[in-house]
């Protein structure tokens, strides 16, 4: 299955206001971009300034207050099989071992036992999990859990990946391990993702694209080509002339919105 294309056109969104007679919180300006097929691209700005709003319209959870949001050309909807969701809490159901929790998804989809299980103990190898296949949650650290949940949401090949922070609450050995073991992944599935992110090291080293957001009320800043060959090796990416001078750019405009939502916080 090819991923599917993400297009947003003049999307802009406002929450209800927090208390009686308030304004509504802008959060979106009118926002335009595309994300072809089979494309990773990270999202990064400051908090608050419309990322994980821009995924949750993706994946139909909610609408935009205008513009149009669309997957391949129709509108998001709910529930969508194709559209997988990674969160940086792994979610996994305590009372079902690492097994039976990446199986879930294909269970739900009506798969036999016995291919679905041959399927999540594939997966489970490729995330180096091969031998904790019977262990619960509760057995497992942080990291090996965010593996499970890596597993559990790429077992079903979905053609649109969106992701939320899922590497942020790592330590740095783990995340830099896990972020190897997803993009091995990745590269056999190749599904279009959209990455949310506020580690610029991170968006380099896993994008196709970075697209740099305002501070609240968000509209695009800046939209980098990253231009790193893949497969990658995210250790040695890191020693390169080309990464470094990626980041300058990169962080120069970043560094701006971050400097904007300061001053507003303060």
């Amino acid at each position: 299955m090819s991923g599917k294309t993400i297009s947003l056109a003049d999307v802009r969104h406002s929450f209800a206001p927090h208390r009686p007679g308030a304004a509504p919180v802008e959060v979106l300006r009118p926002t335009t971009t595309e994300v072809r097929s089979e494309q990773f691209v990270a999202l990064l700005g400051p908090s608050g300034c419309g990322k994980t709003t821009v995924l949750n319209m993706v994946a139909g959870l909610i609408r935009p207050s205008g513009g149009v949001v669309r997957l391949d050309g129709h509108e998001p909807r709910l529930g969508d099989n194709d559209v997988g969701y990674l969160l940086a809490r792994d979610a996994l159901l305590p009372w079902r071992t690492a097994l039976h929790n990446v199986a879930l998804p294909l269970q739900v989809r009506g798969v036999g036992r016995r291919e679905r299980e041959r399927l999540a103990r594939k997966v489970l190898e490729e995330v180096g999990l091969g031998n904790f296949v019977d262990a619960y949650p509760a057995q497992l650290s942080h990291g090996m859990r965010q593996r499970v949940a890596v597993a559990r949401t790429l077992v079903v090949e979905p053609s649109t990946l969106l992701m939320d922070e899922p590497f942020s609450a790592l330590d740095a050995q783990t995340r830099l391990g896990l972020q190897q073991q997803f993009l091995q992944l990745w590269e056999r599935v190749r599904c279009t993702v959209m990455f949310v992110t506020h580690d610029l090291t991170e968006a380099i080293l896993m994008a196709d694209r970075v697209v740099v957001f305002s501070a609240r009320p968000g509209r695009i800043r800046a939209d980098f080509e990253v231009g790193l060959e893949r497969p990658r090796s995210l250790i040695d990416l890191q020693g390169t002339d080309q990464f470094h001078r990626l980041f300058r750019q990169i962080w120069d405009v970043f560094r701006e919105e971050v400097k904007v939502y300061e001053a507003a916080s303060g």
